[in-house]
């Protein structure tokens, strides 16, 4: 019964679809102002009269002229091939009437999606606030910023349009993502694109096709989500109305800062990451990059030691699924009270960054944080060997904080660190034969232990196991 009322549910939305759309139709992120990614064979799609003849024309190479014919349920689709970046141009549809988009750029696109802290705008609270938004005038940057709206199939468009980056814009937009933006911009001399698609206090499970999460047994078993009166908690809700009414839009990547609300599923989280990630990719038909940001300390007050065990479920995302990276900011946090970190710049900093160098090849040197590899014991102290630390560690304080070390008893003490070069050397006179250390792994120790370049060690302990499962708990 439910597979025929499911059936019937899609032919009449089909059907609806296709009588809404009898005029010719684009979907909202096809507007003035926006930016198409370069160089690339990107899709136009939209609706109109069945069979239908469609013309797309773009004016940096009107000679490219792409076709389609509309299909019986009124849908059409087809691909224009880009140059690469620069604009003005314009983009016209072609069908039984025209529709010209103008001041069309070529260049970088990103999606930029999460919670609370991907959300934050600069109307909510920034370092140096007034002097950021004053200094917004960026006509290269242009934001798409999808309103915050749930759904329970997957809807086709959504109420947004591309707008130029202004102080006005830019002051109720995604503060990460501008930065980011911003950053990409200077190093890059390209217009940059952003889709803004965040809704604070969200699982990851919102943002995740239903299907998908219904398919694996373990995702599906784990997803007993709160329900709360003022946020969507039903299985890809924010993915059917926030994501899927711009896919298949090409994309450069994807941004992603969320897990505060997932810390007590912390077990499942790099599944759902991985899942989420493969399936986005999938749906935009790119394997395109997916850059995140690793939760920072908060006072959870959390049971279990769930959101060092998150964070940990983060760092596996990078090592177990290709083309992805993570920033850490445990540094960037001025009260460990307040979930929201106000230091929103050197987030979008990292997060560029990390983009500049392995997305676009620049040659930047040290712009990972150091993650834990290995450890050794020699003489009664462990020596913990770690990634991306080439350069070296440094403490800018007489003690590095937040280090515990236990032996085979399972016990866990304070412990003391040096530095050897890219080594960090841990003992304690309570442990003779040491066996695990960890490092800043609880809910909000921030902390002191850097690159040479700056960049904080990741939390860690070292007796992990990398995988997604199983998770041990501590």
């Amino acid at each position: 019964m439910k597979t025929i009322k499911t059936f019937c549910m899609a032919v009449a939305a089909l059907m609806g679809s296709a009588a809404l759309h009898a005029q010719l139709t684009l979907p909202a992120v096809f507007s003035d102002n926006m930016v198409l990614q370069q160089n690339s064979k990107t899709p136009v799609w939209g609706w109109g009269r069945a069979s239908e003849k469609i013309k797309v024309i773009g004016s940096w190479a009107p000679a490219d002229t792409a076709f389609a014919t509309v299909a019986s349920d009124g849908s059409w689709k087809t691909s224009i091939q880009t140059a690469p970046a620069g604009g003005p141009y314009t983009l016209t549809v072609i069908g039984d009437e025209t529709k010209q988009y103008r001041d069309v750029m070529l260049g970088e696109v990103w999606l930029c999606s999460g919670q609370s802290n991907m959300e934050w705008t600069a109307n909510q609270n920034l370092v140096n606030k007034d002097a950021e938004i004053a200094a917004a005038n960026y006509p290269g940057i242009r934001i798409f910023h999808i309103p915050r709206k749930g759904a329970k199939t997957p809807q086709n468009d959504c109420d947004a349009q591309w707008t130029k980056c202004t102080p006005e814009t830019m002051r109720s937009t995604s503060a990460i993502a501008y930065f980011f933006a911003r950053k990409l911009q200077q190093e890059m001399n390209v217009p940059v694109g952003i889709i803004v698609s965040a809704w604070g206090g969200t699982p990851i499970e919102v943002w995740i096709k239903r299907e998908l999460l219904e398919a694996d047994p373990i995702l599906n078993a784990d997803c007993p989500l709160k329900e709360y009166p003022w946020w969507p908690t039903e299985q890809g809700v924010l993915y059917n109305q926030m994501i899927n009414p711009v896919i298949p839009y090409t994309i450069a990547g994807a941004l992603w800062y969320q897990g505060e609300a997932n810390h007590e599923r912390y077990n499942t989280y790099g599944l759902a990451m991985r899942t989420m990630i493969e399936g986005w990719r999938s749906d935009f038909g790119k394997n395109f990059p997916f850059y995140f940001v690793q939760i920072a300390p908060f006072t959870y007050n959390a049971q279990g030691n769930t959101p060092a065990l998150l964070r940990e479920q983060q760092e596996f995302v990078t090592k177990l699924v290709p083309n992805t990276g993570m920033v850490v900011v445990s540094d960037l946090v001025a009260d460990v009270k307040d979930i929201h970190p106000i230091d929103k710049q050197n987030v979008g900093l990292r997060l560029a960054n990390l983009a500049l160098a392995e997305t676009y090849g620049l040659p930047l040197k040290d712009y990972k944080s150091p993650t834990f590899n290995s450890i050794t014991v020699e003489k009664g102290k462990a020596v913990i060997s770690f990634n991306d630390a080439q350069s070296g560690l440094m403490c800018p304080d007489k003690k590095i904080e937040g280090l515990k070390i236990a032996g085979e008893d399972g016990k866990y003490v304070d412990a003391e660190g040096t530095i050897k070069g890219d080594k960090l050397i841990v003992s304690s006179p309570e442990v003779k034969n040491p066996v695990v250390v960890t490092f800043c792994f609880d809910d909000a120790t921030e902390g002191n232990l850097f690159s040479k370049a700056g960049l904080p060690v990741a939390p860690f302990r070292s007796d992990r196991v990398v995988t997604f499962f199983p998770v041990r708990e501590k």
